[in-house]
């Protein structure tokens, strides 16, 4: 389209048009709604798969048994669930807008009518029920996921090396003095089929090779293996002394694991306990969860002028830019969040720093494009 007859067909927009405003904003709203579902999906795809490949990792190599996978991925979404929601609503908004201004819909807006700032509020509209889900999410269901997936990892851990064996896979004892390997595993009728298992006491190597077995648990609490229809092998290591014996039926006592009391962190305190103890790790933490809807609000209000487009500049440099600015500013949370844990700095300074130059930094850049963008009109009429 000609340059001159979009001016002409812009100017023709009268200003207190309320009915196109109100298209304008709806359109607005379902396209913020479009792209943060994408911009979610896409995210919660990435850390599900990051966290899905690292527990595979720990169960391959006999950490964690296989069936609990689903259990500690799910706490684990809950715990960076405000995380990608804040991403989402800053990633949402600053392409939204972006597409606006490369497709010169921003001119038409400005055209009839309305300024930049005209656009804080149906963006308010959209983004304030999910800053509410973030800080409900942040305060309250990220430290309660955090304290049960530690006690489900501690329980996890108390049991007996026999409950994380997985079909398979080598499995080294606590004790580095036995290995085992099943082929497959029953856990209905606690039965494991085709039984290695090697041991070392009074510097012999033994080894046991079953086609089956059972695990027994005695009413005292102790675990055995009973394995059915085998062979052992014993002798010293680099010697020709060795003993075979076949055997109907052999039982391995299983070791138990000791469980680790640890203190619970203060990412796994409830708020309420952290305002009581008033500690300073307390304080940091409930800062950092104070900092989620926090820096959600000011991500949502930095996103509009970073997303200016110039049409004679490239258009990935406010992408790379916006890019930059959070990552320099959740880095600034995390380390403003240490100092104040370590006491370096005072609880009543807190994270708000990060949050002042944030504020400062879209205040700026704000009222640049404000003088700025009304001139893109002429800037077409060339």
């Amino acid at each position: 389209m000609n340059k001159k007859l979009l001016v002409r067909k812009l100017s023709t927009v009268s200003p207190n048009d309320v009915k196109t405003l109100m298209i304008f904003k709806r359109s607005l709203i379902q396209e913020l709604f479009a792209s943060a579902l994408s911009s979610f999906l896409v995210l919660l795809g990435i850390m599900v798969a990051q966290r899905i490949t690292y527990y595979l990792g720990l169960a391959a190599r006999g950490g964690v048994a296989s069936d609990i996978i689903g259990a500690l991925l799910g706490f684990s979404v809950l715990r960076f669930l405000p995380l990608l929601l804040t991403l989402t609503l800053f990633v949402a908004v600053l392409m939204t807008l972006t597409r606006w201004h490369r497709d010169s819909e921003m001119v038409i807006w400005l055209t009839s009518g309305n300024s930049i700032s005209a656009l804080i509020r149906p963006l308010l509209s959209f983004s304030l029920p999910i800053i509410a889900i973030i800080a409900l999410l942040s305060l309250f269901v990220t430290p309660w996921a955090t304290l049960k997936g530690n006690e489900f990892r501690d329980q996890m851990e108390s049991k007996d090396e026999l409950s994380a064996l997985s079909p398979g896979v080598f499995k080294e004892s606590q004790n580095a003095d036995r290995v085992y390997f099943v082929e497959s595993f029953s856990a209905l009728q606690n039965k494991v089929n085709n039984i290695f298992a090697q041991s070392i006491q009074h510097q012999k190597l033994g080894i046991i090779v079953a086609k089956e077995g059972s695990r027994v648990v005695e009413k005292n609490g102790d675990t055995f293996l009973t394995l059915i229809n085998g062979s052992r092998y014993e002798g010293k290591p680099g010697t020709p002394e060795f003993s075979i014996m076949q055997f109907e039926r052999y039982t391995l006592r299983i070791q138990p694991a000791e469980a680790k009391q640890e203190p619970p962190s203060p990412k796994s305190k409830s708020s309420q306990e952290l305002l009581r103890e008033r500690t300073s790790e307390g304080a940091a933490e409930l800062q950092w969860r104070l900092s989620m809807p926090i820096s959600a609000f000011l991500l949502v209000l930095l996103a509009i002028p970073l997303s200016f487009v110039d049409p004679r500049a490239g258009r990935s440099a406010n992408l790379i830019m916006a890019l930059l600015v959070y990552i320099i500013y959740n880095n600034l949370l995390s380390i403003l969040q240490s100092w104040v844990a370590r006491d370096k700095l005072a609880a009543v300074i807190g994270l708000w720093p990060a949050h002042a130059v944030v504020l400062l930094l879209f205040v700026y850049l704000f009222y640049r494009r404000l003088f700025l963008l009304p001139l893109l009109p002429r800037w077409f009429s060339r």
